[in-house]
């Protein structure tokens, strides 16, 4: 039987929604692997809206929902009705809109707090002992929601290649268990059925991510 899968998106572009790669990949790991996906998305204002050409915000007043849409090519439901019970599965997709949309990280760091809403899905899945999967920045939601949990978001030492590093470190000092792993790999904590894959917190050819991201889906419906 198909699996049926819950994907969270956080608006649509790397400085102020989802990262669209791994959106796509995600889909994609997910179709190929013949599961039944259906995509939500918080239903409220953005942080602010970024111009990405330049990298700079702008004084524009956008949708998280209406902007997820894009990805989702219209088929895009308000996270307030998803059921958890309807769902084998849950998995959320980078991008700085995970640190702006759906918490506060991007201005809080170590301080932040995780959207109500999300955090009574995450904290739900979670009791019902249902797989999670999160890539890029998106495993800081799962260490405020789940404390002490197993996780990654790369490597704890800051080069060019991981120029993010100290997301990982600050990973530790909230009380998780944070392992490095590499582009291509996963971590996969089984007492709480999260996985987790660094993605683009890695300066690593897209093709990379693809796969890095295909194993993370591959292994969240293996516990499914």
């Amino acid at each position: 039987m198909a699996k049926c899968v819950a994907v969270i998106l956080s608006g649509c572009g790397v400085y102020d929604g989802t990262e669209v790669h791994e959106a796509s990949a995600v889909m994609v790991h997910l179709s190929r692997a013949g599961a039944k996906v259906q995509m939500f998305a918080p239903d409220v204002d953005m942080m602010h809206v970024v111009n990405h050409c330049e990298g700079k915000p702008v004084t524009d007043k956008r949708n998280v929902l209406q902007e997820s849409a894009r990805i989702a090519r219209g088929d895009v439901t308000d996270l307030a009705k998803l059921d958890v019970g309807a769902f084998d599965a849950l998995i959320i997709p980078g991008g700085f809109g995970v640190a702006k949309n759906l918490s506060d990280w991007a201005t809080k760091g170590k301080d932040y707090s995780i959207k109500p809403e999300v955090d009574k899905i995450i904290k739900a899945f979670h009791k019902a002992k249902k797989p999670m999967g999160m890539c890029c920045i998106s495993p800081v939601l799962a260490a405020k929601a789940i404390p002490g949990c197993e996780l990654t978001v790369g490597h704890d030492s800051e080069c060019e290649k991981w120029p993010y590093a100290q997301v990982a470190k600050a990973m530790a000092e909230l009380g998780c268990k944070h392992l490095n792993k590499n582009v291509g790999e996963v971590h996969v904590d089984s007492k709480n059925k999260l996985v987790t894959t660094s993605a683009f917190m890695c300066n690593a050819p897209i093709h990379e991510i693809f796969d890095g991201v295909g194993v993370m889906v591959k292994d969240v419906l293996k516990l499914a």
